[in-house]
């Protein structure tokens, strides 16, 4: 339940609509409902402004499904995120409006169309890091946010991120998303005056230690402004930027 839907149900209360025992119904979940096996925060729109989002790696496909279906009934806005390709038909047969996202490995039902707002821009260096800035892509896009991408512009081919000065200058905050040595996200940090957001992946070779060398060199970035997430953590950026880009 997110603040409009309370709003509209104490006003159908109070204009006598809805009774105190339906309305009672519909709150007796607030702040949780408790499965056994989890507990869903069906509050987190209010406090936050976006629903709970489901980190579906590890869980059963049954836990999945049921998870889902109570998000749904609640009314709330659906986002799973590291979905297996066993997940898919099951939660699909719950809601056949259900997006699957395949490369960012992602399930959404966004309900409300709300206009896109300001711009992210979601870069990465090597095809294979796509599907982590797919992750990141698609996490803004359901969270209301205009999200333009630029994919394969990695320093071994510089010239190619140049031809998108127009990108670069409109953007209000940018996700880089590299593995290998990481250094495209200094290199987008030396250019471009608005927050970075780098993800490290853990694609490369033996001595990228899974990301690992991706992340040190990130982090221990000296362009100024860039702001770095877990290895792989195409969500985690793509949600951060979206709190940016609506500031």
């Amino acid at each position: 339940m997110d603040r409009k839907k309370l709003q509209e149900l104490l006003k159908s209360v109070s204009s006598g609509k809805v009774g105190i025992h339906e309305a009672m119904e519909a709150l007796k979940y607030l702040p949780y409902q408790d499965l056994g096996f989890a507990k869903i925060d069906h509050h987190r729109s209010l406090r936050r402004g976006v629903p709970e989002v489901v980190f579906c790696q590890t869980k059963t496909v049954t836990q999945v499904v049921e998870i889902s279906r109570k998000i749904i009934q609640a009314g709330d806005e659906l986002i799973l995120t590291r979905v297996s390709e066993k997940m898919v038909p099951a939660v699909r047969a719950i809601d056949r409006r259900i997006s699957h996202h395949e490369m960012a490995r992602m399930m959404t039902l966004v309900r409300k169309r709300r206009p896109k707002k300001g711009l992210i821009a979601v870069l990465s260096a090597g095809t294979s890091d796509m599907p982590v800035a797919e992750e990141a892509r698609v996490t803004a896009e359901a969270l209301g946010n205009r999200v333009e991408t630029l994919y394969d512009v990695g320093v071994a081919g510089i010239h190619r991120l140049f031809s998108a000065k127009d990108l670069m200058a409109k953007a209000r905050v940018f996700v880089v998303v590299a593995g290998m040595e990481g250094a495209l996200a200094s290199v987008v940090g030396g250019l471009v005056s608005r927050p970075i957001i780098a993800v490290p992946t853990s694609i490369g070779y033996g001595a990228s230690f899974q990301g690992l060398a991706a992340l040190l060199g990130m982090l221990n970035s000296c362009a100024s402004g860039v702001t770095v997430v877990n290895i792989d953590n195409g969500f985690g950026a793509g949600f951060t930027a979206s709190l940016i880009n609506q500031l």
